[in-house]
């Protein structure tokens, strides 16, 4: 199947929707983008048809989602500010407080997320500088044509990290399962961190693979995803 020989990346950006299949199956399509499916898949052991029938069910219908490799650069940047960048520094402080508060009154369970509280710390305050980088220096020469290949690097590179944070956290949180019983906090602070991990996973994809590919012809140099 053709589809199986494209890249995660080239399926998220051009089949509106994709990422929420992709999110389903837990298939990195940000940071390890640059993997065809059917890689993707063997990988993680599972059968493809599902996924690809989901896939060809989304290529058929009639997507509202907006094609993002369509929009201007103003208009992403725009875009990936209001709802990321803004979004990430509400979620994380409130995410800190829960697991702190999880850690405190359940410490002694087995299935207690101990060290999420720190690791969380530690994400808020690398993303608060990678984001402040990006809204000060890259965000404003993007938005004139310009692509500094360089800047380009440093933040692809740390968005590798980003990835790899995301990675430590669920582990962290036991893959976020709940054990039997857990209290509205411990359910409240699961809840937020599997939607922090989609956010932060489609604001990588969007920047990585749109955002910093120079779509101006001549102009720039060309970055592509971080994998």
């Amino acid at each position: 199947m053709e589809i199986l020989t494209q890249s995660l990346a080239s399926l998220a950006t051009q089949v509106p929707g994709a990422t929420r299949i992709f999110h389903h199956y837990k298939l990195d399509f940000c940071c390890g983008g640059q993997r065809t499916l059917g890689d993707a898949l063997r990988k993680r052991e599972q059968d493809p048809g599902p996924v690809v029938a989901e896939l060809v069910q989304l290529m058929n219908s009639d997507n509202p989602e907006q094609q993002w490799q369509q929009a201007s650069n103003p208009e992403l940047v725009a875009h990936i500010f209001e709802n990321f960048h803004q979004k990430h520094r509400q979620q994380l402080p409130e995410l800190i407080r829960l697991a702190r508060r999880v850690e405190h009154v359940h410490g002694d369970n087995d299935d207690c997320p101990h060290g999420l509280a720190d690791h969380l710390e530690a994400m808020h305050q690398e993303l608060e500088n990678h984001m402040q980088k990006e809204e000060q220096i890259l965000f404003p020469m993007l938005v004139r044509d310009i692509f500094p290949s360089g800047p380009i690097s440093v933040m692809e590179e740390e968005h590798f990290e980003h990835g790899q944070a995301l990675e430590k956290m669920q582990a962290l949180a036991h893959n976020l399962e709940l054990p039997v019983g857990a209290c509205n906090t411990w359910t409240a602070l699961y809840v937020g961190l599997k939607e922090l991990k989609e956010d932060l996973m489609e604001h990588i994809h969007l920047e990585n693979n749109i955002l910093f590919v120079n779509r101006a012809e001549g102009e720039g140099s060309c970055c592509g995803s971080c994998h």
